[in-house]
């Protein structure tokens, strides 16, 4: 056997060992495994860390608050390290401040940062400025699932109840981050101040409503120990239905408690609401018995669930999972005349395009392999049928291990690099079949002389398409994630 170069040992070493069997087949264990465990999305989640900062300041003009409170805060921001951007917005009574970080910032390291500076210079703000609320943005707060609840025979009101005891349940997943209502009216227990009752036993509204914050509270009042126990005490209780806010002493006349049911009407029921949702009927009138239907049997009161993820969970499971735990409830939580429909499932979408993906790039290798097989035989097909899935599996594990997750950009990656995986694999046994067909050699020897020959220039024109991409990394911006 010729001197041979790098290439030829490995192939030679590959050929002859016991373990390359148990190599591959490990190999696309992993690969599958991480194609099973790992998170799917339709887009990659981009870190950008980015805050609102809401500062009260009652009675003051916009420019007021431009001057004290929004103008001193900017300059402040802007001496945090990784800021890229910073807006504000002063309105009268308000101002608001947006803190944007630079792509790849740590979420919490920049939140902990901005904090540390509001607080540090909290003395420089005007003495009737409220504390700064800080309010968190993220790519997970876009909700994944929406649950629209539905009845012909509850109104807004009976179903945004039925909705809230869903979402209690909803919310003891794990993997659950937020849960909104959007829609419906809430309860609200409303008390109507009567002002010739209020004069006649000498009370004033501010003084219902500070008796009203008093007793809505429930606070430690220390403890005691007995019999080897320790007891703790608590004072006052939460208002918790009409009676409890009826039988509230307001004040004392003629040496008589005055409750407040003797001041006020009180009513437990539906409250205001600023936005209602309403289910469409449209094809399915027919269905449901509507022969000749008018607007308002095409329209029923509906309230919707809107559900968002915690960090790295994935998106599909999560979604499986609200589904699941939905479907369970029915007949127990949500009666039978509450229809739901699912309005926007971000899972479901995410894993059908990473299914559309995958097909697409076992598609394109089947074709490949067809082509080789009637080329150059089944040996030939059945070595690039073993390489390329090898390569596929491995790179899967690196997603997995890195912690990408599989999105339409990842799985492009993929699909762009195919061509490049199976021209090498064609390289190497075309050279292969080349050197079997004349016959010169024993097959061993000419296998190891034919990867020789190929192995090196193959490698080094990989090398080179990986220079001539790998720049794109270093891409700044939002654009820059997705590069690399």
């Amino acid at each position: 056997m010729s001197r041979v170069g790098i290439a030829g040992k490995l192939g030679h070493y590959f050929m002859e060992s016991k373990l390359t069997p148990i190599i591959i087949i490990a190999a696309l264990l992993l690969g599958i495994f991480a194609v099973m465990n790992t998170p799917r999305e339709e887009e990659p989640q981009i870190e950008v860390p980015m805050m609102d900062i809401f500062v009260m300041l009652p009675g003051a003009s916009a420019k007021e608050v431009e001057t004290k409170v929004t103008t001193p805060l900017e300059r402040k921001i802007w001496e945090i390290t990784g800021i890229e951007y910073v807006y504000s917005t002063s309105m009268p009574g308000m101002g608001m401040l947006t803190a944007r970080f630079y792509v790849g910032e740590d979420q919490e390291r920049s939140l902990v940062k901005l904090y540390n500076k509001l607080m540090n210079n909290m003395d420089m703000m005007p003495p009737a400025a409220m504390m700064p609320l800080v309010k968190h943005r993220t790519i997970d707060d876009v909700p994944i699932l929406a649950l629209t609840f539905w009845s012909h025979e509850m109104d807004h009101y009976g179903l945004r109840r039925v909705v809230a005891e869903v979402r209690d349940e909803v919310k003891k997943l794990n993997a659950v981050s937020v849960a909104d209502i959007i829609g419906g009216q809430p309860r609200e227990i409303r008390v109507v101040l009567d002002p010739a009752r209020l004069e006649a036993y000498h009370l004033s509204p501010l003084h219902i409503m500070g008796m009203l914050q008093k007793a809505n509270y429930e606070l430690p009042a220390g403890d005691f120990q007995r019999g080897n126990r320790e007891f703790r005490v608590e004072a006052g209780d939460f208002l918790a239905g009409k009676e409890d806010v009826a039988d509230l002493v307001v004040g004392i006349a003629n040496g008589m408690p005055v409750y407040l049911k003797n001041v006020a009407d009180i009513t437990d029921g539906p409250g205001e609401t600023d936005n209602y949702v309403f289910m469409g009927l449209g094809p399915q009138a027919e269905e449901k018995g509507i022969t000749d239907p008018t607007q308002s049997e095409l329209e029923y009161p509906a309230v919707t669930l809107s559900i968002a993820k915690r960090k790295g969970a994935d998106a599909f499971q999560v979604a499986n999972e609200i589904l699941a735990k939905v479907e369970a409830l029915k007949g127990n939580l949500l009666p039978a005349e509450v229809s739901v429909t699912v309005t926007r499932n971000y899972g479901a979408t995410a894993n059908e395009k990473s299914n559309e993906l995958i097909t697409h790039l076992l598609g394109a290798i089947a074709a490949v392999l067809l082509v080789v097989a009637l080329s150059m035989g089944g040996r030939s097909a059945l070595i690039i049928f073993i390489s390329v899935p090898v390569t596929f599996a491995l790179t899967l594990l690196v997603y997995y291990l890195q912690g990408f997750t599989l999105n339409r950009v990842t799985l492009f990656a993929l699909i762009f690099v195919t061509g490049i995986v199976i021209d090498d694999s064609i390289i190497i046994a075309e050279n292969i079949y080349r050197h079997f067909s004349m016959k010169v050699l024993p097959k061993m020897e000419a296998a190891v002389t034919a990867v020789n020959e190929v192995g090196n220039p193959t490698i080094l024109a990989t090398l080179t398409v990986i220079a001539s991409v790998l720049p794109m990394a270093f891409v700044g911006g939002l654009m820059g994630p997705y590069m690399r």
